[in-house]
């Protein structure tokens, strides 16, 4: 796999050969959940030495329902967020919508999200390319792999500081997803760190509400650590059951750093061949 340049969030170092975190609940609910989430988080990944941007949507637009949590919106989102930035001492990142919001996201935030169903939208990545700020673009649930040269190369030709992409599944029939993880390869031939998004690879899209296979999330995280994933994102709740937004799909908090070192292991086991095929490519 090809090597990529290292990229600055924050103060956290997303580099070659070391396993980085993005997590955080799904959407902003009541400040103290989020603050409560970024700290323990916080902790477990200074505990495991996993560089860390804490995330949480300030206003979520793909929802099923129109009766679905939204978050809070972009002024009061971007400031709670901010908030926990300064409180917490942690970078922050949020998936903005809108070419309009990029601006004013990128007062608050050290690294701008483009939600998987927005991934070809040319003048949000654009403007987001545009913002200094790095990017974190999740590939469409309806695009292969190799599709996603073409977004690389629209940030890059607007200028991105730094462009992580992130794996979150593939559309498979009515209501479901699979991975495919050749794809992590694929898409790190285009010089970009490539992520895999444990939680929203669950989902089970369709009904009033989205639904999901909670289980399934350690199992596939594994397999993407051992397909040579550079980082894991993640959704965690203290208590998922309560959670107003994707329920199905958070990882309970309290469970988080024993699934973490679980990765952390399957990281170090295959260290070697990762930095051999680098090598080779």
């Amino acid at each position: 796999m090809k090597p990529f340049a290292p990229i600055a969030v924050g103060a956290a170092r997303i580099e070659p050969g070391r396993l980085a975190l993005i997590a955080g609940p799904c959407v902003l609910e009541e400040a103290g959940m989020a603050e409560e989430v970024a700290r323990e988080v916080k902790r477990v990944a200074a505990a495991l030495d996993l560089p860390f941007i804490f995330k949480a949507s300030y206003a979520k637009a793909n929802r099923t329902s129109g009766e679905s949590e939204r978050g809070p919106g972009l002024a009061d989102g971007l400031r709670a967020l901010a908030r926990i930035r300064e409180t917490v001492g942690v970078p922050v990142t949020s998936d903005v919508h809108e070419s309009a919001d990029v601006a004013e996201a990128a007062r608050f935030i050290d690294m701008i999200q483009i939600p998987a169903f927005l991934c070809r939208q040319t003048p949000l990545i654009e403007a987001a390319a545009r913002s200094g700020k790095p990017l974190h673009i999740k590939k469409g649930q309806f695009l292969a792999p190799e599709s996603m040269r073409h977004v690389a190369e629209k940030a890059r030709a607007a200028g991105a500081n730094g462009i992580v992409l992130t794996e979150r599944g593939t559309t498979f029939g009515y209501g479901d997803l699979v991975v495919d993880f050749r794809g992590l390869a694929r898409m790190r031939e285009f010089g970009c760190p490539v992520f895999y998004d444990a939680t929203h690879s669950v989902q089970r899209p369709g009904g009033a509400t989205t639904g999901g296979d909670r289980a399934m999330i350690p199992v596939l995280a594994r397999a993407a650590v051992a397909a040579g994933a550079d980082g894991i994102f993640l959704e965690t709740h203290p208590d998922p059951k309560k959670a107003r937004s994707d329920r199905e799909t958070q990882w309970p908090l309290a469970e988080l750093e024993d699934l973490l070192r679980s990765l952390i292991k399957i990281r170090q086991a295959v260290a070697d061949t990762i930095v051999l095929e680098g090598q080779r490519a």
